[in-house]
């Protein structure tokens, strides 16, 4: 599918005041990437967030490792406010990431749940490599085939998300893989209003900028409840930190 850039940052701007609330795996996948990280590395001196939002992942990092300056990216400019809040002096870039040119290279290039968003994972992760130092590393979680299953059957709609194993080979050629793990996350809800209210309120209704009917709405309800009775949103979130290759 090919992703409207346009209608991911309208969405996101429409839910970015009700994001952190029901993000839940989002925070989640944040604090398993940085556990895994600060296993393998806890000091870097230049830090690079891409789709930092509204500081999720910034607070884990700002906890849990030691820099010396952070810059963090963001398409929506109120992320610059959140951002200021949790690291003051830090730099940011307003923009889609492939556009960023910092001024300095980075040791560390962080993201938490955006790498998705991208057409192609070898085109931001190349352009992650032209931003980062010579042994610099990269971490990101994403979501790998399976996410959102019951909004796929239901509807057709959906990313087109790779498994970790293609992931991992279509980036090997630049870097070295150090760490990836996946997990699956269910969340239950009470009905499946509930469970459209929750992706609206963390921006992922961003697959079409069609409208539903209120009939269609009652029927999507309708085939959820036959479908899938627990009203239950299954999240299948990846985690890869991997290191520049020298070549």
């Amino acid at each position: 599918m090919q992703l409207n850039s346009k209608l991911i940052k309208k969405q996101f701007e429409k839910s970015f005041d009700t994001y952190e609330k029901n993000a839940i795996v989002q925070k989640i996948m944040a604090k398993k990437l940085i556990t895994a990280l600060s296993q393998i590395e806890t000091e870097f001196c230049n830090i690079l967030e891409i789709g930092c939002g509204t500081g999720i992942l910034t607070k884990e990092i700002k906890n849990n490792l030691k820099f010396q300056s952070y810059f963090s990216n963001d398409i929506i400019t109120k992320a610059e406010k959140e951002i200021q809040n949790i690291i003051p002096n830090s730099t940011f870039y307003c923009g889609n990431a492939l556009k960023i040119n910092p001024t300095k290279k980075m040791d560390l290039i962080v993201s938490n749940a955006v790498f998705q968003w991208f057409n192609d994972i070898e085109k931001i992760t190349n352009h992650c490599k032209t931003m980062l130092s010579p042994k610099g590393v990269l971490a990101f979680s994403s979501f790998a085939p399976g996410n959102y299953k019951e909004i796929s059957e239901i509807t057709g709609l959906t990313l087109d998300y790779m498994p970790l194993n293609t992931i991992s080979e279509k980036i090997s050629k630049n870097f070295k893989i150090l760490y990836k793990d996946e997990f699956i996350h269910t969340i239950n809800f009470s009905n499946p209003l509930e469970i459209l209210a929750h992706m609206k309120n963390t921006g992922v209704n961003s697959l079409s900028a069609k409208h539903f009917s209120f009939n269609e709405v009652k029927i999507f309800c309708e085939k959820y409840k036959e479908k899938f009775p627990q009203n239950s949103l299954t999240y299948a979130p990846i985690i890869v930190i991997c290191k520049k290759n020298m070549n």
